[in-house]
């Protein structure tokens, strides 16, 4: 590899892989400041590549990258079995014919809450529809119960970032499997293609530049790992100031 990047004891080729991509696209996209393995600034968890795009004269935009290789990886030890995913596959469905059309009978459903109108959201909640209420209610909960964890759901509820993108092999891309909100970037051919957009998250400004400090504090553990400098040498280094 051309650059270095953090890796977990254990973690697979294809795993590290996604990353890498996932680090090239981003740059590739405008977010020229990028880490892999970042600890985050509003919850317990740590993002496999975290991203951040500067904007003139105002906060940049925060991006998540989560990189799963494998359905077990993406279910996180999912014990529920076939049936609740067949259920899962269903209620997506019935959602997917619900949101189309509500488009077409509210129109006026565009939230207008992201400063970059692609990212716009459907606001269906103002409608109080109950029948897409007890629908994303147990879409939800199947996902929960597949996933084995909270993992996607803390990381919006915790505004870790504007944007969060699942990465995945073109083999692992489910529709009905992808955190809602989140969007979907898919390896094919060594690349990574964005098949479906993620939806614009909110934050302040200063989350925002909290999040970019620990892209830089991940950055630099990773270079000094690179170059072999040891804490025992930055300590020495330090008493001799």
């Amino acid at each position: 590899m051309d650059a270095p990047i953090a890796v977990r004891r254990g973690e697979t080729d294809t795993h590290v892989r996604l990353k890498r991509l996932a680090l090239l696209w981003a740059q590739a996209n405008g977010y020229s400041a990028c880490a892999a393995e970042v600890s985050l600034p509003q919850c317990r968890y740590r993002a496999d590549v975290a991203a951040y795009r500067p904007q003139p004269k105002q906060a940049g935009v925060t991006a998540i990258f989560e990189c799963k290789q494998a359905l077990p990886d993406l279910r996180r030890d999912n014990c529920c079995g076939a049936a609740t995913f067949e259920r899962l596959r269903s209620v997506s469905r019935r959602r997917e014919i619900l949101e189309k059309h509500l488009r077409v009978h509210y129109p006026t459903l565009r939230a207008g809450d992201s400063l970059f109108p692609e990212y716009d959201s459907d606001d269906f909640s103002a409608i109080g529809h109950h029948g897409y209420a007890r629908v994303l209610r147990e879409f939800s909960a199947l996902q929960t119960r597949l996933n084995g964890g909270r993992k996607f759901e803390c990381l919006v509820r915790y505004a870790c970032a504007n944007l969060f993108f699942l990465v995945v092999p073109n083999d692992l891309f489910r529709e009905e499997e992808l955190p809602l909100g989140w969007g979907a970037l898919v390896e094919t051919n060594g690349s990574l293609d964005l098949v479906r957009k993620p939806i614009w998250h909110d934050n302040g400004a200063e989350n925002r530049l909290r999040f970019l400090q620990r892209i830089a504090i991940a950055g630099t553990r990773q270079f000094n790992r690179a170059l072999g400098v040891t804490r025992e040498e930055i300590v020495a280094a330090a008493r001799s100031v």
